[in-house]
């Protein structure tokens, strides 16, 4: 049982990164119908980018990871920006269905070649600023790092959640979702909030970057299974619902964990990708999505 809940708890952290690079997903979407599919991507320079800040910054490991958080934030809202202008924009402007996709694919592989030659293929170590001592829950052995990933992870998609709220730009960005149409009759300039909803998502992804990072290694090659899985999470929980990121999230994490560890490493992928075809198959919207219906 003591073991159980320790894969659990590894689970619940793994799926709350998930959770939060879905979340990324969901806000393009509802803004502009499009996807990033160079998410994972962002995760990646991000973690990679906290790295190298960590390790010039002084005052201890813990000081150094707080300073150097706000720094990535913005690197990866820029990220977001120019992911959005150079990939996204030219696709909307010309109504194309398929651009956006080819256009973040193209880019995300960009990003990973430009990471390889900047920090090399190797993985590196990213410094934890927690203790590497577990403490006890229910038995179970469970690292700090692990409840500060937790922890981290809902706090920032609940603070977009109430920027989207309370704020007047949020609003906006509430606006466009709804309806792109008429918010832009209503003044809104929609192309400011689809721009904005893209750093949102890349600044989220490069913020779960540095959560996972001290857990894991360190490297180019870090953000493509992370983001194609969180992409697997979007689907099963809904492109349309943040409450189902995080059950998504949770399922995969857990899933992956116990079946790697009861069964063997080389399946762990195996059940969350069966729940994604079994979702698709029985409820295409996802597990909290609501179905569109459009007028032809």
């Amino acid at each position: 049982m003591e073991i159980l809940l320790q894969l659990v708890f590894s689970g619940i952290a793994l799926g709350m990164i998930y959770a939060v690079i879905a979340f990324g997903y969901q806000l393009t979407f509802a803004t502009s119908g499009t996807l990033n599919f160079g998410q994972g991507e962002s995760l990646m320079l991000g973690a990679l980018v906290g790295l190298s800040l960590v390790s010039t910054f002084h005052g201890g490991p813990y000081m150094s990871y707080l300073l150097m958080i706000p720094i990535v934030l913005v690197f990866g809202a820029l990220q977001g920006m120019f992911v959005e202008w150079i990939g996204v924009r030219p696709a909307i402007k010309i109504k194309s269905e398929f651009g956006w996709i080819m256009s973040t694919i193209a880019l995300a592989i960009i990003f990973k070649n430009v990471a390889e030659n900047i920090w090399g293929k190797d993985d590196l170590t990213f410094p934890s600023p927690l203790s590497s001592t577990p403490f006890q829950v229910l038995g179970a052995n469970v690292q700090p790092m692990q409840v500060a990933v937790i922890v981290g992870a809902l706090a920032i998609m609940l603070a977009v959640e109430l920027f989207n709220r309370k704020s007047i730009y949020g609003k906006a960005v509430v606006a466009t979702a709804n309806d792109r149409d008429a918010a832009g009759l209503m003044g809104i300039n929609t192309s400011m909030v689809i721009t904005f909803s893209y750093a949102l998502s890349s600044a989220t992804a490069a913020f779960a970057g540095v959560l996972v990072a001290p857990l894991t290694l360190t490297g180019a090659t870090m953000g493509a299974s992370l983001g194609l899985k969180a992409f697997a999470v979007a689907i099963i929980g809904g492109l349309t619902s943040g409450m189902g990121a995080v059950v998504g999230g949770l399922i995969l994490g857990i899933a992956e964990v116990t079946t790697g560890f009861y069964v063997s490493t080389g399946y762990k992928e195996v059940p969350g990708l069966l729940l994604l075809l079994l979702v698709l198959a029985i409820k295409p919207a996802g597990l909290f999505g609501k179905a569109t219906i459009k007028k032809v």
